[in-house]
């Protein structure tokens, strides 16, 4: 069984998104197998980057055009990648400024989502960090790093954004 899984990182003037292919395949088991074998044995999965990359408003555009563009840009990679699933990484700031306008986004992110049907689901930084590094205070260097290792990638995924939407494609993927 195959899901594609579109992650995605919130953000006005910055949205990370990252596709995973999520590929689980059943093995097939003797009589001769145990419970505890079995168990192990039963589901075989693999992981597989698809694409990754940002979608950028400028802050000299008017706020009605920035959410155009991400509506755009959103919906043609809805279409592109046809995902079973999105992941959202949970709004959590540092500075009140900022949440209007990511709220804003966000919810035009969740428009996308509703008009192409695909479900969603929704992780806090420190479930991601815990899922890549087992460690909900992980820093940014370790989450990349597990992003890296997990995807068998000999990079760390740049922009930063970017590496972040796969790191919630990821916790997605070890959920399922």
């Amino acid at each position: 069984m195959e899901k594609r899984i579109l992650g995605l990182d919130p953000g006005l003037a910055i949205l990370g998104f990252g596709t995973i292919c999520y590929q689980v395949e059943n093995c097939a088991a003797n009589d001769s197998t145990s419970a505890y074998t079995l168990a192990a044995k039963v589901m075989n999965k693999s992981v597989t980057l698809l694409d990754f990359g940002v979608i950028k408003t400028a802050a000299n555009v008017e706020m009605g055009k920035r959410l155009c563009i991400i509506y755009e840009d959103l919906n043609t990679l809805m279409e592109e990648w046809k995902p079973d699933l999105v992941a959202v990484e949970k709004l959590f700031f540092y500075r009140m400024a900022n949440i209007i306008t990511i709220a804003q986004a966000r919810g035009v992110m969740m428009l996308v989502l509703a008009q192409h049907q695909v479900p969603f689901v929704e992780f806090t930084p420190a479930q991601i960090k815990q899922a890549l590094t087992g460690w909900g205070n992980a820093d940014k260097q370790e989450v990349q790093e597990a992003v890296a290792r997990e995807l068998e990638l000999d990079y760390i995924p740049h922009p930063d954004d970017a590496a972040d939407a796969l790191a919630v494609a990821l916790t997605a993927s070890f959920h399922l």
